[in-house]
């Protein structure tokens, strides 16, 4: 019997030492809405995406202007890390897809300069930015698939004064197709 005492107090113990360690209300209860760590710099219309080691990467958007910042949200501390990269080309209402290599792809989107056919390449690896080959067509509002085969299909959207209904595929550059050439004999 003491060493079943003993044992539930190592587990209350081990519990205790456990809900120290999260951040200060982590352990919400369910349906319920706890306050974390403040972005570094407010913005809207930006994208939010899971990484694969639990972070989370927060990129572009709008606060008066249009961003290029990026920042990353530690859910084990509750912190938000500015060490990460901008963006090349500022955006708002783009889309941001996890990729099977653990890198984002930001497409498309608008800024200033008026509808985006940009498309980058985040490293959480390094905190940089690829440009990669842009979208066929600008557009805004659009969602972004990836597909079982690592692609990404991008789609609708909206471009200068109308809805699209046009629809493209991205290949990263790792699952590119390259067709053999075949030699042939002329006369």
């Amino acid at each position: 019997m003491r060493l079943i005492h003993l044992f539930l107090v190592a587990v209350l113990l081990a519990g205790l030492a456990f809900s120290m360690a999260l951040p200060q209300g982590a352990l919400a209860a369910p349906g319920t809405w706890t306050a974390t760590g403040s972005l570094n710099t407010a913005r809207q219309d930006h994208t939010a995406t899971l990484l694969p080691d639990g972070k989370v990467l927060v990129v572009g958007g709008y606060n008066g202007s249009h961003l290029t910042s990026a920042e990353v949200y530690d859910p084990a501390t509750g912190a938000w890390s500015v060490t990460t990269g901008s963006l090349n080309t500022a955006c708002v209402a783009h889309t941001a897809t996890l990729l099977p290599n653990g890198r984002v792809l930001v497409a498309g989107g608008y800024n200033s300069s008026g509808y985006l056919t940009s498309a980058e390449v985040y490293d959480p690896a390094t905190g940089a930015w690829t440009a990669t080959g842009p979208l066929n067509t600008a557009r805004v509002a659009h969602t972004a698939t990836l597909l079982p085969n690592g692609k990404v299909l991008v789609a609708g959207g909206y471009n200068d004064s109308s809805y699209l209904t046009s629809a493209e595929v991205y290949g990263p550059a790792a699952s590119r197709v390259y067709l053999p050439v075949i030699m042939r004999d002329f006369p």
